[in-house]
């Protein structure tokens, strides 16, 4: 077809599998976060210390990559790639992965189109698991406009602005883009990297600015209220590969993150009498993961990742809006092994997380006085890979 070229891939990926209790996840199980916490009955027995299990081909996934002819002294790509993940509540149904196309002029780059989002990045565990890390790694695919700058001496400039379309952030209705659409401005993402042999390191900083509402009704009257909530995340990463090494960790504090699957949010801590309109806080959030496998017909793996609730640092006079803001703390653990053919890759995985609920205190946005649930995840996969 003219100067274009298409390299069509994709794979057929089977999912079992089974968990000792009750979880916050999504896709019927698929994606897994973090345990339920307790929810006694009246005769003390937990609704959610029950056991879960099922099997899905819902990530099979079918993809193209396109090379076109040049635009002036740029080189031209693109890729297209679904699964049947759906979106919502609609299972089973084609879903838009990645669709972009990218200007490459050698050092410098720029990319148009629905990928992963930066804070993502090149960085992100190797393992079994969908959720990839999540809640302790960021996991977004949107809409963007990157920018990408790469010297001869081995640093890399990033420079994005994001839009939110499958991945929405928490509010007052729920998850919803609309808190990005209404505020008309972007999310911002810049980063540093530095490549050198099997080393990649760097470091990167988000801006997400969203307008929770628009309107307020105070005494039966609606007010227009020109409201917003400015949040700033920062996070740092690393990775080492070799044939048969693969070591990698990001760091991250975090503010208001829950378009990226993880757990944060914010809350109101001033109201106008008069018409309604509030301000907010976003809570902060650390997450720390360390990621290492080995091998390459057998490959054995392990992940640890740390949540840490550090608060507001401001008193909440009223409604919280977000994912987990009950959580202390969560750690989980990740033990794997796959073996691999080509075309193929068997695998299992063993996943232990333990969550620390408790009350929000809205002095300062910490949980108090916490205890512990613990979820045992049991995963196999099996993918024909072409």
């Amino acid at each position: 077809m003219g100067d274009f070229k298409f390299k069509f891939y994709g794979r057929v990926r089977a999912d079992v599998f089974y968990n000792t209790r009750a979880n916050n996840e999504t896709v019927d199980g698929l994606f897994y976060s973090y345990p339920k916490d307790h929810d006694y009955d009246p005769d003390g027995k937990d609704l959610n210390a029950t056991p879960q299990g099922s099997m899905y081909m819902l990530y099979t996934r079918l993809g193209v990559d396109i090379a076109g002819p040049k635009v002036g002294d740029a080189v031209a790509t693109a890729k297209i790639e679904i699964d049947f993940r759906g979106s919502g509540t609609s299972y089973s149904v084609p879903r838009i992965r990645h669709a972009y196309v990218n200007l490459d002029w050698g050092k410098n780059a720029m990319l148009i189109g629905q990928t992963w989002h930066p804070l993502f990045g090149e960085v992100s565990p190797s393992m079994l698991n969908l959720s990839t890390g999540a809640p302790f790694q960021p996991f977004n695919r949107s809409p963007q406009l990157r920018y990408r700058y790469t010297s001869g001496g081995g640093f890399m400039g990033t420079l994005a602005t994001i839009w939110q379309m499958q991945y929405t952030s928490q509010g007052p209705d729920g998850k919803s883009h609309n808190y990005l659409k209404n505020s008309c401005i972007p999310e911002i993402y810049a980063s540093v990297d530095y490549k050198k042999g099997r080393w990649i390191a760097g470091v990167g900083g988000e801006l997400l600015s969203l307008k929770p509402r628009q309107s307020a009704t105070v005494d039966g009257v609606t007010y227009k209220v020109n409201e917003r909530v400015t949040s700033v995340s920062v996070e740092a990463h690393v990775k080492y590969k070799t044939p048969d090494w693969f070591i990698s960790g990001k760091t991250l504090l975090a503010n208001n993150l829950t378009h990226c699957s993880m757990l944060g949010g914010y809350g109101v801590i001033e109201t106008n009498s008069h018409n309604g309109e509030m301000k907010y806080t976003p809570f902060r959030h650390s997450m720390t993961w360390l990621n290492f496998v080995y091998g390459k017909k057998w490959q054995p793996g392990f992940f640890i990742g740390y949540f840490k609730n550090l608060g507001t640092g401001k008193a909440i006079t009223g409604p919280t809006y977000g994912t987990g803001l009950d959580v202390d703390q969560l750690l989980s653990t990740n033990w794997q092994i796959s073996y691999n053919l080509p075309n193929w890759k068997l695998g299992f995985e063993f996943e232990p997380s333990t969550a620390w609920y408790g009350t929000l205190n809205l002095k300062d946005g910490h949980v108090r006085d916490t205890h512990s649930v613990t979820n045992y995840r049991f995963l196999a996969v099996a993918m024909y890979i072409f």
